[in-house]
């Protein structure tokens, strides 16, 4: 069983530096499905203690991005993480191995026991780098926790050595993409793709989106809100097609498995799709 079960929608993610109070203090009514505060890349490391106490500030429910195992900071961050209360989920990143989020899984049952904390917390693996990639069967499979994969873009562009601008090079990364797709749909985890390395909300980055949504993300990062309207768009199923997914359902039902529906035969594949377009609009069915 998941931390959280079903898990929230993660159409439009957005970023939020945890060293800033006022911009903690206005994303929460900026429309994201999931406010992200930033413990880790966008915190220099003389600011990580004043940044995790801003956690004390928070209403929530939030999530937060923990600094990366191994570093002075990801035990303190897991622990203020489960003392909050407001916290719902913990992002992982530059998780590598199953033994990363089993670090995380042991940090949190103890932090939970301390504190007391009535729900347990989840937590998403940052896919960032080339071992990350490598290992992404064992890290999808290896926390009850774990309810999302991420795939992150800048620090995979730089370990694998690629130049700067090759991040705005979408071929490039369909491999990346599939690999944390299937990963995520064989052990029933959400696959968020990560930011649009740039603040506009411009054709690239609506490209961008559609692409992500066309290979069968759930969802993506943002670092500003202007983006958030339009991935909330893009990932959300139009009428037509929650309809038309509806009416696959309904056919279906008492059927015996198979169905027809506008010329078109129906069956179990064609149902799953439906209930992801169903469950992508905020509906659950059997």
């Amino acid at each position: 069983m998941r931390a959280n079960s079903p898990p929230i929608p993660r159409r439009a993610c957005l970023s939020v530096p945890g060293s800033d109070p006022g911009k903690l203090a206005k994303a929460g009514g900026l429309g994201a499905d999931e406010v992200i505060v930033d413990l880790e890349d966008s915190v220099a490391p003389p600011l990580k203690d004043a940044a995790r106490g801003n956690l004390r500030e928070l209403a929530g429910p939030v999530t937060v991005r923990v600094n990366a195992p191994g570093t002075p900071w990801c035990h303190v961050d897991v622990i203020a993480c489960a003392q909050t209360g407001a916290v719902r989920s913990i992002v992982v990143p530059k998780v590598e191995s199953a033994g990363d989020l089993a670090f995380v899984d042991r940090l949190l049952d103890g932090a939970e026991a301390a504190a007391g904390t009535p729900v347990r917390i989840g937590v998403q693996a940052l896919v960032e780098t080339p071992a990350g990639l490598a290992r992404l069967p064992e890290i999808a499979a290896s926390s009850r926790r774990l309810e999302a994969l991420v795939l992150g873009y800048a620090d995979l562009n730089a370990s694998l050595g690629r130049p700067a601008n090759s991040v705005d090079e979408p071929d490039l990364w369909v491999p990346a993409q599939h690999a944390v797709l299937v990963a995520a749909r064989t052990h029933g985890l959400q696959a968020i793709d990560g930011p649009y390395l740039r603040t506009g909300d411009d054709e690239p980055f609506r490209a961008s989106a559609r692409r992500a949504r066309a290979l069968g993300f759930d969802g993506k990062w943002a670092i500003h809100p202007r983006q958030l309207a339009v991935l909330v768009e893009t990932f959300t199923p139009a009428p037509a097609e929650v309809a038309h997914a509806r009416a696959v359902l309904a056919a279906l039902d008492g059927s015996g498995g198979v169905a027809a529906l506008d010329g078109q035969m129906l069956d179990e594949a064609i149902a799953v799709a439906a209930r992801s377009v169903l469950a992508r609009a905020g509906e659950r069915r059997p």
